[in-house]
């Protein structure tokens, strides 16, 4: 009872982080998109929008979500059908594959595709020892839906396996008496449980496949396989028009805004349906043909999604390899990558820091969830821009006052940073309230304040989860290519970046050593800021 009588610490500066990290932010976000409507201002949009090759954009970058969304739905579906009806070796560890293409970096994957289905891949070559001519089918709409599958369809069937595994057990039990065959399954438990998380998913797939960058830049294959975001590129970089620039980017932005709001309003399924149970018994597992159609849909799965990634492993041990990696412009791209994603992951880690500070005050000791949202809302607002936006806005902005390459690496430090911050947020947001609420009227009463309090109270309970933003944070800006293909010159090269550029001249063997460099760098980092940072004893 002796709490009711602890007098609460004052704490006038609480609002000081999370405004300074909401005028940094809104500076960096609110301040090239000011600069992309001046820009824009000069062009009307009935101009732009009656521009044949414009509107031929706008039209394949919906075509392709669309086209990917449905591809990688239409095999998810009976991949995670399979998954769920089957037991085999390996199983677990498909699973864990299925995760990976989340967190690897997007341009080892086409670099994966490149050796895979390339004009010297191992498909085209196989194809060619048969007698068949392959063509260049990689580069175009067709190499750009088989990538949007390959990351999105693992990702898909994930989810979907994860709805079908929350079926109650007394239903699965109930179908076995009654006998049902998988048809009915499917129409009477499978089926409504899928379809309640259908819409939010697919406008998901759709919202990421039409903000795909990296993928279309890298296999697009000409303008007549562009995007909006390669568009704005384009236009910015190689034919330095900033109208059109500007123009398109805010039709980019305008799209994906209606984008999220639709995700939002479709994500109807209630987080409480998504729980895994133990895996029954399917009474159709030994039914006729179904093991014909699992295995086929887990062959046609598999065969788009595993040779990728064994040519990325394979790539490691190609003979030629030494050479290549001797490269001075190789280290030098592997310091660079190095260098910004440090100062990218810890501005991220800072501002999400600064502004959790500010938000659990709020959300906690005053009871304001309302104004404690808002102010987290001002860094997840950044999920509205996408990274070529922001940087064309950035570019724009500073253009008129100074030599733009000449803050690149500063420049692509923000932009990462941003990109990032949702993912730092998300991640110390229930840890850092947590503090508060265990151990916040202790720490008064004990009069723990400041440094003390940080050094006893505060960092051995945080220490971990900020370990884990601060390599998410570092892993995202090592993979990013968005940023530097804006702000990237001869003195500013990133590992992405130039495998980007060895891929296009179809210099195998140089980007196998850059995209093995890139790898270890990313798992490397992430082992070491987790286990340095987050401490081998460190508080869960």
């Amino acid at each position: 009872m002796s709490h009711h009588f602890v007098k609460t610490q004052s704490r006038p500066l609480w609002w000081l982080p999370g405004s300074a990290a909401t005028l940094i932010i809104l500076l960096l976000s609110l301040g090239p998109l000011a600069a992309l409507l001046w820009q824009a201002g000069t062009l009307s949009p009935r101009t732009l929008m009656a521009d044949p090759y414009l509107r031929h954009v706008l039209g394949f970058s919906l075509w392709q979500a669309l086209l990917s969304t449905l591809l990688s739905l239409g095999l998810a579906i009976p991949v995670a059908r399979a998954l769920a009806r089957r037991r085999f070796t390996g199983r677990r560890l498909l699973l864990k594959l299925f995760g990976l293409s989340l967190v690897l970096p997007v341009i080892i994957a086409i670099f994966g595709m490149v050796a895979v289905h390339g004009r010297q891949g191992w498909l085209p070559q196989l194809l060619r020892g048969l007698g068949v001519d392959p063509g260049n089918y990689l580069y175009g709409l067709f190499g750009i839906l088989l990538a949007h599958v390959f990351f999105n369809m693992p990702l898909a069937a994930r989810l979907i396996l994860q709805s079908i595994e929350s079926i109650p057990e007394s239903s699965w039990r109930l179908a076995s008496q009654l006998g049902m065959r998988s048809s009915h399954i499917f129409r009477l438990l499978e089926w409504p449980i899928i379809r309640g998380m259908l819409p939010g998913l697919a406008s998901l797939i759709f919202m990421l496949c039409f903000t795909s960058f990296t993928t279309v830049l890298a296999l697009g294959g000409g303008p007549k396989s562009t995007t909006l975001e390669v568009a704005v590129y384009q236009a910015l970089r190689f034919d330095f028009d900033l109208a059109t620039a500007g123009g398109l980017a805010l039709v980019q932005l305008l799209l994906t805004l209606a984008l999220l709001l639709l995700q939002h309003k479709l994500q109807t399924t209630p987080a409480s349906r998504i729980e895994i149970r133990r895996p029954c018994l399917r009474p159709d597992r030994h039914q006729r043909g179904t093991a014909l159609v699992d295995g086929l849909a887990l062959t046609l799965g598999l065969a788009i999604f595993l040779p990728p990634l064994l040519a990325i492993v394979v790539a490691g041990f190609n003979p030629g390899l030494l050479p290549a990696l001797t490269s001075n412009r190789l280290w030098q791209a592997g310091g660079q990558s190095l260098a910004i994603a440090l100062a990218a992951g810890s501005l991220a880690t800072l501002l999400g820091a600064a502004l959790l500070l500010t938000s659990r005050h709020l959300r906690v000791r005053d009871r304001k969830r309302r104004a404690a949202a808002l102010w987290e809302a001002s860094g997840s607002m950044i999920l509205m821009i996408p990274a070529v936006v922001l940087s064309t806005g950035l570019f724009i902005m500073f253009m008129p006052f100074t030599d733009v390459f000449s803050l690149g690496p500063w420049l692509v430090v923000l932009v990462n940073a941003l990109m990032a911050l949702p993912y730092v947020l998300r991640t110390l947001n229930a840890p850092m309230q947590l503090v508060v609420r265990q151990y916040d009227r202790l720490a008064d009463s004990l009069g723990v304040r400041g440094l003390h309090r940080l050094r006893l109270v505060e960092w051995p309970l945080l220490r971990r989860p900020l370990a884990l933003a601060m390599a998410l944070s570092m892993i995202l800006s090592l993979g990013d290519l968005g940023a530097i293909a804006m702000f990237g010159s001869q003195t500013l090269t990133t590992l992405p970046w130039l495998l980007y550029q060895q891929l296009g001249s179809y210099r195998l063997t140089e980007a196998a050593a850059t995209a093995l460099l890139l790898l270890t760098l990313c798992f490397s980092l992430f082992w070491l800021v987790e286990r340095g940072l987050g401490g081998k004893h460190a508080e869960p």
